[in-house]
């Protein structure tokens, strides 16, 4: 993202898969995390994170008719955690106050206490108790196996402390959401961030841009790499402008880089036995897009047997340039992306 953006001249074409783009903000969005989940009353544990999944599922899990374990379309999921708040005893199939308390923060992403004003977005439901590949999934991330263990709270600490206030030993219990914002841009962020939404010379260099984020990731939020593509288009003046050199392709049910309940194999980072096939990779589309001039309409997604990855391949979906969305074509197996076309969101 950041040779599209600052050196727009060095590639003809850029594969960018779960990017980092703004990275000060994924820091303060781990931080948030961390200290939400920071105490014996607030954190979840693992039993308690199925239930919470569990009825993520029951909300969102058949947006579109189909049943599936993962969620399709979380900008249009409305999940409240407070169904699952405790109405008698605390049990591993209720939430506390607390721990709703937690959950909703960690949903809603960081905001100024003073101002109110959203610092980063937050993380979506529907992948809270699943381990994934090691330091890959949402639960070794935000929650780890205890308040202050996970990957939220040791890269949020080693982050300030090291690059931002240079002081040993600073914790992410010591981050403050108002002054140390303004503090943390100004020292860092202009280095580390790749949000600039002005693509325009990269454009003119034919420059192609494809970019991938998995809804479950728990390292960068997904809504990151949304909300760049909206200020792009807002910038490059329309979607057909902005698509016509930069598509984003959504991986419903994917975690940081691959791995999760949706389907993640599609010649991304760790889909290593991956077909050249362009409608199957996504760097063998960015080839075709950028050597032969032809866009991809969508990639096909692979999901094997997570019980037994020796059985095969469990189903394909196609994912679809943003904003587009999957939906079944009502007939024919619902595991079979031949039976799915590419479509525009349907309400908010």
């Amino acid at each position: 993202m950041m040779e599209a953006q600052r050196y727009p001249e060095d590639f003809n074409g850029i594969l960018a898969g779960a990017a980092a783009l703004e990275w000060t903000k994924l820091m303060f969005a781990f931080a948030w995390n961390a200290q939400a989940l920071n105490s014996a009353a607030s954190f979840i544990p693992e039993p308690k994170r199925h239930a919470v999944r569990e009825a993520a599922l029951a909300a969102c899990g058949t947006q579109d008719g189909v049943k599936d374990d993962f969620i399709k379309d979380p900008l249009r999921c409305h999940f409240d955690p407070s169904v699952l708040a405790c109405k008698g005893a605390d049990s591993d199939n209720c939430l506390t106050a607390e721990q709703v308390t937690a959950l909703k923060k960690i949903y809603a992403g960081p905001r100024n206490p003073r101002t109110g004003q959203q610092i980063s977005p937050g993380y979506e439901p529907g992948a809270e108790d699943i381990a994934g590949i090691p330091g890959i999934s949402f639960e070794s991330y935000v929650f780890g196996s205890g308040p202050g263990t996970s990957l939220d709270a040791i890269f949020s600490s080693a982050f300030f402390g090291g690059f931002v206030f240079e002081k040993p030993g600073w914790k992410f219990s010591d981050l403050n959401f108002d002054k140390d914002v303004a503090t943390t841009e100004e020292k860092v962020g202009s280095v580390l961030n790749a949000a600039n939404p002005d693509l325009t010379a990269f454009r003119a260099h034919g420059g192609k841009l494809l970019q991938y984020h998995g809804w479950n990731d728990g390292s960068p939020p997904p809504r990151h790499s949304v909300d760049y593509y909206e200020a792009v288009i807002k910038k490059m003046g329309s979607l057909d402008k902005t698509k016509d050199f930069y598509r984003l392709f959504m991986a419903p049910g994917m975690m940081h880089c691959g791995s999760g309940p949706g389907p993640n194999l599609f010649g991304n980072m760790l889909d290593f036995g991956a077909t050249n096939d362009p409608d199957r990779n996504i760097f063998a589309a960015l080839e075709k897009w950028t050597e032969r001039g032809v866009a991809p309409g969508k990639i096909i997604a692979a999901k094997d047997h997570e019980d037994n990855p020796a059985k095969g391949v469990e189903m394909t979906r196609p994912l679809c340039p943003y904003p587009e969305l999957a939906k079944w074509n009502e007939k024919g197996a619902t595991s079979e992306a031949q039976n799915w076309s590419c479509q525009a969101p349907v309400g908010k």
